[in-house]
């Protein structure tokens, strides 16, 4: 079975990490700060300007752990990863499929229906949690929305056209996603999604989270035996995981909108943990950088039951379940991909 809460996640600036016999030595300002048995450790995340030594990246590399760079707002930056031993004949099916506009379609659709499910879920939990009729009322008419798009997304309709629609559907819920938070609304506020660089604190907790949400979708597809880089829903580009950011649609309300607002609304993050630079953008300091961290791992371990399978989980477990199921779908043993709805 997958871990899926074994990453180390390395923030210190100037940190460096090396190989030691069976272990991974992390040392700052010349000192061992922690040595680890490798044999426990899944995957290594490392944020701004963190050294490893090539040592540590052989090995990493021959035995399956994955390497991630990211800035210290969490934008990938490179990955290093070993042999992928996934079948063969199961990515020359994906890439047929993602060059077959037809098939490309239904699994994208299966993607987009997942992803507006949870939305909805999202919006009524709020509505449960709202007094203010105002908010309600337009929390409520846009989960209607989705309700009804749901029932119509048809599978007659173009791969442009779901995409056009998913854009569309996402700029509504992100139209009433102020109205989620219901504390400090007068230091977090949040007029529409925007990024590179953020332009709040909101978009940055929400981009920061989307980036480890990336990694961990592109590990689930690698395992699988799947191309992280080749997609259904999102097309293809140099550099870009464009199935990881395909089965992501299913988790973004789930794994990082829901634990923003939680985080907002319990008062846990405050508007002095945040900063304009010079160009514009919000950055966060490194204390909330590891609250996100520590509270999205948290997150994976909630349990949830699996709809389409009937069976209780983790939900960091979850994501591996769903690149398994396109895999068997890819496979020909199912006759479509059931996408993960939240309840």
């Amino acid at each position: 079975m997958k871990h899926h809460l074994n990453t180390l996640f390395v923030f210190t600036q100037g940190t460096y990490l090396r190989k030691d016999s069976e272990t991974v030595v992390v040392r700052s300002d010349k000192k061992t700060v922690v040595r680890l048995p490798l044999l426990n450790i899944g995957s290594i995340a490392c944020f701004g300007r963190i050294g490893i030594s090539p040592q540590l990246m052989g090995y990493c590399g021959q035995n399956g752990i994955a390497i991630t760079f990211m800035t210290e707002q969490g934008r990938f930056l490179a990955a290093v990863n070993g042999f992928t031993p996934g079948n063969v004949l199961l990515r020359r099916e994906q890439y047929r499929r993602a060059d077959d506009l037809e098939s490309a379609k239904l699994i994208a659709r299966s993607c987009i229906l997942g992803k507006l499910s949870n939305y909805r879920t999202v919006l009524r939990r709020g509505v449960r949690d709202l007094k203010e009729s105002d908010a309600t009322l337009r929390l409520e008419r846009i989960a209607t929305r989705m309700d009804a798009a749901i029932r119509t997304l048809s599978d007659k309709l173009s791969l442009d056209q779901l995409r056009g629609m998913e854009g569309e559907l996402s700029a509504e819920y992100f139209s009433v996603f102020n109205d989620l938070i219901t504390s400090q609304k007068t230091d977090f506020v949040f007029s529409g999604r925007n990024r590179r660089p953020p332009k709040d604190s909101v978009n940055a907790m929400l981009s920061f989270l989307y980036s480890m949400l990336t990694n961990d979708l592109r590990s689930a597809c690698e395992a699988a035996g799947l191309d992280s880089a080749v997609g259904f829903l999102h097309r293809d580009r140099p550099g870009r995981p464009s199935l990881a950011l395909d089965l992501m649609e299913e988790f973004r309300a789930v794994l990082v909108d829901r634990l923003v607002l939680s985080l907002i609304n319990r008062g846990q993050v405050k508007a002095t943990n945040f900063n304009m630079d010079p160009g514009g953008g919000v950055t966060m300091d490194e204390a909330t950088r590891k609250l996100l961290v520590a509270s999205y791992q948290k997150r994976k371990q909630e349990q949830v039951t699996h709809l389409y399978l009937n069976e209780k989980m983790t939900l960091g477990l979850v994501p591996h379940i769903q690149a398994r199921l396109l895999a068997r779908h890819l496979r020909g043993d199912s006759d479509a991909y059931p996408p993960f709805a939240w309840k």
